[in-house]
């Protein structure tokens, strides 16, 4: 009986090697905008994703999410992946190791801040409050249009998506002293796009 030869691929198969080039080609044709190629790669790489993410974030939610947040970077920087450097799965899997790594950080270094905030009496902060309240206005949408396209991707991803710098760094592929200068760059262009004093 002949193979169906729109298989999915599997994470476990008889033959590694020939798995391991059916998935790296699969990531090259994702990477040209193949919808179906990419839900192979996902099928035969999710598993071992999320297995990852667990081990080192080691709760399943948080698991879950950076699986979604991983292919997301996969489907979106597909183009980026060279099988001549090596396998997709090593390529997906470091990505995963970087992004659980980063989520760990960000949240050991969001606990020791809340730790100190606990720790001391913080007076009302009415710049803080101010500037709370001008982000959720118009001007700031219509300021936000004004910055160049990375600029705006990297200020939405750090400021409305929630991420740290890492871990826009990882998102976008981009090395994180570059994603500084944009995001330095970017909130002086809305600050004087807004009008507000340095």
């Amino acid at each position: 009986m002949a193979a169906d030869p729109r298989r999915r691929l599997h994470s476990v198969d008889v033959e590694p090697d020939t798995e391991r080039r059916s998935v790296d080609r699969a990531l090259v044709a994702a990477g040209r905008g193949d919808e179906e190629a990419f839900a192979d790669v996902y099928d035969a790489l999710a598993p071992s994703v999320y297995g990852l993410a667990k081990r080192v974030v080691r709760d399943p939610a948080r698991a879950e999410e950076i699986t979604q947040d991983v292919f997301l970077s996969v489907w979106r920087f597909a183009t980026r992946f060279d099988p001549d450097k090596g396998s997709a799965g090593t390529w997906v899997m470091t990505l995963t190791h970087r992004r659980s790594v980063d989520v760990v950080r960000a949240e050991e270094a969001s606990s020791r801040r809340e730790d100190r905030v606990a720790s001391h009496d913080t007076p009302f902060d009415a710049v803080s409050e101010q500037v709370t309240s001008r982000l959720e206005a118009e001007p700031v949408r219509r300021c936000l249009g004004a910055l160049t396209e990375l600029q705006r991707e990297a200020v939405t991803l750090a400021y409305y998506g929630g991420y740290t710098y890492p871990e826009v760094s990882t998102l976008l592929q981009v090395n994180l002293s570059t994603i500084k200068t944009r995001i330095r760059d970017g909130l002086i262009r809305l600050r004087d796009c807004l009008g507000v004093q340095p």
